[in-house]
């Protein structure tokens, strides 16, 4: 049969429930149809039909999709998605039957078609065989922020859209970094919804609509809202962030937050998170620049070698009732800021302040991880700069790490002021490793100057390293490989020779 001689499938979207709401092409491709179908639950109602009601004509066939499950709990051998898809694919060879015949269908959709929408999977069985056009409606997000009155995103923000079902960790989590957020599907979710606007922190925030634009539509404060009063048809709504009021209230607090070595991709949802909820952020400019600027936010940088002025800096911030967080690159309790808050903490009058840790991917594993698995087995963790201890002490440690075997990441091996460090280091090593100990120079890790070299101990160069390069000294042990596609990676076995 050439498709010429075939019907026209439709996926109409009928917009959140108001009949007015409809588009004009959603009216337009109902009149013209041959067949209207639309789901249903058991009990025969159907929204989608509700809401085109007053453009069905007499003579429209129309084709009643009902569900044979409204939950998961069901007697099909397959379960509840085998009893689905089942029901899909009957749904899907009744539809094929009238366009085999030549008839038009349209298949009725609340809100927009293919977001969260049941039309989706006639389209997915359908619309390769058969002229298809999909009419967008208006979603239920769209709704709930108008009759809300309250912008939902603005400017650079992000807007997420969750389905209630997910688990509560993977809920609180997406909540806890987002911008703005949509909600769906709550009726029996909503008490795990709520406890996950509740653990991170965007309770006070959340905005509660119930079947927006229909006649029994209701919006609350979500803290507000009694569980057992929830229908399905309702949403979460966390409004733009953008001129919202970011209040002191009761003691402040610090949260010292690790960046990762690099951009976004680096950065960990608890500390994404942590930086927009902050009313204040401090940190050593450069870091500081790697947070996305927000409305509401004070930022306050400074030179990085002021460590302890800093941390003073953000406590008095939290003695004032304001929530700070200090920025560190990679993980700030590895040679980093949370030291220095502590230390300061520690001391009146900050005593009282309460301090939080986030940590971050550290450098030493950033660098690890493009070049292998050269931290497979024991290593140890030295910075190479005198700057805050002598460089006896250094070289002390590096012998007694060296003869211990053990693999090295070596911090801050140099810069425009230390110059002499990296290659004192290579000679105390090579009293104890071989000559053609792998050496990993990771410089820039997941930044735009990214670069990372595998060379032996004894040709390392000192020329080659500078602030921004970490060094992995291997042991022993450690292994560089050439694999087949050409690739040289670095792996020290976790199983170390007896004897």
């Amino acid at each position: 049969m050439s498709e010429q001689q075939t019907g026209r499938l439709y996926g109409v979207g009928l917009g959140p429930g108001d009949p007015s709401l409809m588009t004009v092409r959603a009216v337009e491709v109902i009149a013209e149809a041959d067949v209207i179908a639309y789901h249903s639950a058991r009990h025969g109602r159907s929204i989608a039909r509700s809401i085109a009601e007053r453009h069905l004509r007499p003579d429209h066939i129309e084709e009643r999709l009902v569900y044979p499950v409204t939950t998961e709990t069901t007697d099909h051998p397959g379960g509840y998605r085998g009893a689905m898809d089942e029901f899909y694919a009957d749904a899907a060879a009744r539809l094929a039957a009238h366009l085999d015949a030549g008839r038009t269908v349209a298949v009725l959709a609340e809100g927009d078609p293919l977001f969260y929408g049941s039309y989706m999977h006639m389209h997915k069985r359908l619309a390769d065989r058969y002229p298809t056009e999909v009419i967008p409606g208006v979603t239920s997000v769209s709704a709930a922020a108008a009759r809300l009155g309250v912008p939902l995103v603005e400017g650079e923000e992000v807007l997420t859209v969750l389905p209630g079902t997910l688990p509560e960790e993977e809920l609180t989590a997406r909540l806890a970094t987002t911008d703005s957020a949509a909600v769906m599907k709550l009726g029996r979710t909503f008490p795990t919804v709520r406890r996950a606007l509740e653990r991170s922190g965007r309770l006070a925030d959340a905005r509660y609509v119930e079947r927006a634009t229909m006649d029994a539509e209701r919006t609350a404060r979500l803290a507000e809202v009694d569980p057992e009063s929830v229908p399905y048809f309702s949403m979460a709504v966390l409004p733009s962030r953008v001129d919202a009021p970011r209040e002191e209230s009761g003691p402040g607090e610090v949260v010292v937050v690790g960046l990762g070595p690099a951009g976004p991709l680096w950065l960990t949802p608890e500390a994404r998170a942590e930086l927009a909820a902050a009313q204040d952020l401090v940190g050593y400019s450069t870091y500081l620049d790697r947070v996305p600027v927000r409305p509401g936010q004070r930022r306050h940088a400074s030179d990085n070698k002021v460590e302890s002025v800093r941390a003073e800096f953000a406590l008095d911030l939290a003695r004032r009732g304001r929530r700070v967080a200090v920025v560190s690159s990679g993980d700030p309790g590895v040679f980093a800021m949370a030291t220095a808050v502590l230390e300061a903490a520690s001391e009146d009058p900050y005593r009282e302040v309460p301090v939080r840790i986030v940590p971050g991917m550290t450098a030493a594993h950033a660098a690890a991880a493009r070049a292998g698995a050269p931290l497979g087995h024991d290593y140890a963790v030295i910075s190479l700069s005198d700057r805050l201890k002598p460089w006896e002490v250094i070289a002390e440690r590096l012998r007694a790490a060296a003869a211990a075997d053990l693999v090295l990441a070596l911090y801050n091996p140099g810069s425009r002021s230390r110059v002499w460090q990296v290659g004192k280091a290579r000679e105390l090593l090579l009293e104890h490793r071989a000559p053609d100990t792998p050496v990993v120079l990771g410089r820039d890790i997941g930044g735009p100057g990214e670069r990372v070299r595998i060379v032996r101990l004894a040709d390392l160069d000192p020329a080659d390293v500078d602030m921004r390069t970490i060094l992995l000294v291997g042991s022993s042990q450690t292994r560089t490989v050439r694999r087949g596609d050409g690739t040289e990676v670095v792996w020290t076995p976790r199983r170390y020779p007896e004897g």
